[in-house]
């Protein structure tokens, strides 16, 4: 990490991060090791020895995932506007890793745990549902997680409601599309760009607006070019969406 790219992010780091009697020693390092490692998908143990005991990243990439840290850290990112002139929903599906089998039993189903940790089998295979909701200059704002054979309509709402305010248009693919959504949307406020199924009644998708939908999936691909992101490599939800989050708020910085 060079000195602007911290000089940038430590600020927003320190805003979010958990706060304890003793700092932090070294935190530039272990964070280099965390966004090092997710970027090239390496195992913990194949971190660099340049940036310090591999578990002390893995430990704290950890830790701060089940306290959502790495979703304020994105949260704290977001101050510099969120364009909702159009919003975005959208998901895809990301097979999981071997290894990301295995967390911790629960006193509860196989199925059951598969679905706690969002986990599960679809004709892609093995993985994970990802949905994003992105603002109208195609930035991720908010994710929600589902095993690899949900549906992505049921988590629309709720990534709406995560959003600071009311967006113009909210636009997306014919997988969202629902008469009790498109009534969502405009008992909110918005307008719907939303293309109708083959099987429904023809509705108003206007060409200009649907359009721009080639924004959010072109987030997916930036997202994707980290390696643990592409590719499911973490046990638990939790995890998982601090990788995105992670990713997600590089993207932001970036721009």
């Amino acid at each position: 990490m060079t000195d602007e790219q911290w000089a940038v992010l430590e600020p927003l780091v320190e805003a979010c991060r958990p706060h304890a009697k003793v700092p932090p020693s070294n935190l530039r390092r272990t964070l280099s090791a965390i966004i090092g490692r997710h970027t090239n998908g390496a195992k913990w143990r194949a971190v660099p020895e340049a940036f310090g005991p591999w578990w002390m990243a893995a430990q704290t990439f950890i830790r701060w995932s089940r306290l959502g840290v790495w979703e304020r850290l994105l949260a704290v990112a977001q101050a510099r506007g969120v364009e909702l002139g159009m919003a975005f929903l959208d998901g895809t599906s990301i097979r999981a890793h071997q290894k990301a089998a295995g967390a911790a039993k629960k006193p509860d189903t196989s199925a059951q745990r598969g679905a706690g940790e969002a986990l599960g089998r679809s004709r892609g295979g093995y993985g994970t549902k990802a949905c994003v909701i992105a603002d109208g200059t195609g930035r991720a704002v908010a994710f929600a997680l589902a095993p690899g054979q949900a549906h992505e309509l049921p988590h629309a709402i709720l990534l709406l409601a995560r959003l600071p305010g009311v967006p113009v248009w909210v636009v997306a693919d014919r997988g969202y599309s629902s008469r009790a959504f498109r009534q969502h949307l405009w008992d909110l406020g918005a307008r719907p760009a939303i293309p109708p199924k083959i099987n429904e009644v023809t509705v108003a998708c206007p060409a200009p607006v649907y359009v721009n939908r080639n924004r959010v999936e072109r987030l997916w691909a930036r997202l994707k070019e980290w390696r643990a992101v592409a590719t499911r490599y973490e046990k638990t939800a939790a995890s998982f969406l601090g990788v995105l989050c992670l990713a997600a708020t590089a993207d932001w910085l970036r721009r």
